[in-house]
């Protein structure tokens, strides 16, 4: 016998590309509600963009929750990451959740994660609603941009019943939504209708014994961890004994919740009870974890626990241990280190740590550069300095076969350069899949590539196209471990000496390599202070101060011109720093630098390992 629906609650997830405006979009339901302080929360735009570096990237890094009241209903939104390095999130909030609104930018159509959040949405039986949105953009296609996911639904293999979607139209910054894409809306009511018809109730029975499937994380210094998920059967209430049946083995653990909340619109709120079909937030279980299920004390019933995406790259996590140490971060100790890594294996399913052998030194696995350069770029914030090593792909054995990670890889440039693009990512051993001309002048060139393959790519592609070149990319399961892709192109300059640099040698330099650094930069022996123009490593001395002479002359009086230096940014040194190089990061500081600063250690090494 199914369990009956309730008919007052919906539950949505929203699920799109990045940077095709779920956010935005929900700050106009959220407005639309009245749930949402206009006067108040003038200044802030993407709400549930609570984090700094989600507000300086403009992406969504972890599942968010909020609630909005409209026609009697309650509606609960999840927010979910639009990239595939925080596909772990997703894959679990569509667990929590009876429907999907898919959003698609009108001028840019589907894209990478467009496919890999849809394809997720449509394994779990999902009915999404395609809201084609930013239709308020110069250049909009939005009969185009409906084609493709019309075709993309086919290729993804969907249902009758999935492939008869609802369309609305909607430009989130602006407010509106329409059932027509030829005439705007003046509000989001249309959307909001379009929900609540074609998203049923959750099947659930407050009847039955009490069963929660834990879904996602969160912590307090309080409370302790604190599970979030979705009520499936029975009820629950403030003080209640219950247990906790663990993913892994099913172990009954005997608990009490001390604090139980739900959903109201920006917020969690207290409250002393909730029902099946209720999203809600519990504390008191402390050893509580994703896939858990809560139960009822009197008759335990675990709910089918949930698969978790593998982590596909490792990188080592070590004390930052350079001549720099100490000067600018707090948090410098193998103990600090420790409990921060700890720490965020708690609320960070997608993550896995390893203590290696050695003082200070762990490998920390996750699902992309992405994912595991969010969390660098975290910790340094926090006061905490370390070392980091070039990201490692983790290879699986798969029927007997050694496999890799594989990527769909969308490139968006101006068609000069595609020639050139072409030929870098065949010296990467990618495979070309599709071409297609973007427009007058630019081409979209779609690719199947190793995860191996790729990395470093970005850069390499921002410079050949002068900055004009887009690339989104997303994970594609596992392929036949192929060939090692080509070593780096260029060496590097080695600092040779301990000091500040000067003018007067990077002047000296220059004619052979791209600096990291300007002028009046302290640096240190072992320290990688720009490009070789060949490819081989070179040492030099970028301290050297010009030699004091009472002799004058025209040549030797001229300003010195030097080119502006390349500052890289984190994600730009994860990618380029190599096997025997290290990421040295601090709270003010990146810098590069060789695993063996002592430049004659260093060769005898090269010599040893040749």
């Amino acid at each position: 016998m199914t369990s009956p629906r309730r008919e007052d609650v919906r539950n949505i997830a929203i699920i799109a590309h990045v940077d095709h405006g779920k956010t935005t979009l929900v700050d106009a339901l959220l407005k639309a509600s009245g749930e949402f302080n206009v006067k108040a929360d003038a200044a802030q735009e993407q709400v549930l963009d609570s984090n700094d570096l989600e507000r300086e990237r403009g992406i969504t890094i972890l599942a968010k929750n909020t609630s909005i009241h409209y026609d009697d209903k309650t509606i609960n939104i999840v927010d979910t990451p639009g990239h595939a390095d925080f596909g772990s999130e997703v894959e679990r909030i569509l667990k929590m959740v009876d429907g999907a609104l898919l959003i698609v930018d009108a001028v840019e159509g589907p894209m990478p994660q467009t496919r890999f959040v849809l394809r997720k949405a449509l394994a779990l039986g999902l009915h999404p609603i395609v809201v084609i949105n930013k239709m308020d953009r110069p250049h909009i296609r939005p009969q185009e941009a409906l084609n493709k996911v019309f075709d993309l639904f086919i290729d993804l293999g969907a249902t009758e019943p999935q492939m008869d979607f609802a369309v609305v139209y909607a430009a989130g910054k602006m407010g509106w939504s329409s059932h027509d894409q030829s005439t705007p809306g003046t509000d989001m009511k249309p959307l909001l209708d379009t929900i609540i018809k074609s998203v049923p109730g959750p099947q659930v029975d407050p009847s039955k014994p009490l069963q929660m499937l834990v879904t996602m994380l969160d912590y307090s210094a309080y409370l302790g961890k604190i599970g979030i998920g979705r009520m499936q059967n029975g009820k629950i209430a403030k003080n209640e004994s219950v247990v906790l049946i663990k993913g892994e083995d099913g172990k009954l653990i005997p608990g009490k919740v001390t604090m139980l909340q739900m959903y109201q619109g920006l917020k969690r709120k207290d409250v002393d009870s909730a029902q099946a079909g209720d999203i809600v937030a519990i504390a008191g279980l402390e050893t509580i974890n994703v896939g858990d299920t809560v139960s009822d004390v009197a008759n335990p019933i675990a709910l089918p626990p949930l698969e978790i995406d593998e982590p596909t790259l490792s990188m080592e996590f070590n004390v930052n241990n350079s001549p720099f140490s100490g000067r600018e971060g707090k948090l410098v100790t193998s103990r600090h280190l420790r409990e921060r890594l700890l720490k965020e294996q708690q609320i960070n399913v997608g993550l896995k740590i390893e203590q290696l052998p050695g003082e200070g030194h762990f490998q920390v696995s996750g699902r992309g550069e992405l994912h595991l350069s969010i969390l660098i770029e975290t910790m340094r914030r926090e006061g905490f300095e370390l070392a980091v090593s070039r990201p490692q792909v983790i290879f699986r054995e798969i029927n007997g076969v050694m496999s890799e990670p594989m990527e769909n890889l969308v490139i968006d440039a101006p068609q000069q350069y595609q020639g050139a693009i072409i030929e870098a990512l065949g010296r990467r051993l990618g495979q070309l899949q599709n071409m297609a001309p973007e427009g007058a002048s630019r081409v979209r060139l779609e690719y199947a590539i190793s995860s191996r393959g790729l990395m470093g790519f970005k850069t390499e592609l921002m410079a050949m196209t002068k900055g004009t070149g887009m690339m989104h990319h997303s994970f594609n399961g596992y392929g036949k471990k192929g060939n090692e892709p080509p070593p780096r192109v260029n060496g590097v300059l080695v600092s040779m000496a301990q000091g500040t640099t000067t003018g007067y040698a990077l002047s000296g330099l220059q004619e052979r390599s791209d600096f990291f650094l300007g002028p009046g930069v302290e640096v240190y022996e072992g320290m990688i202070v720009g490009t070789n123009s060949r490819q081989s490593d070179m040492m030099v001395n970028p301290t050297k101060a010009k030699a004091m002479s009472n002799m004058r002359s025209k040549a030797t009086d001229d300003a010195v011109q030097l080119e502006p230096p390349k500052i890289l940014s984190l994600e730009q040194a994860l990618e380029f720093i190599d096997d025997d190089e290290l990421l040295e990061v601090t709270p003010q500081s990146i810098r590069l630098r060789k695993k063996v600063l002592n430049g004659s250690l260093r060769k005898r090494a090269e010599e040893k390992a040749a």
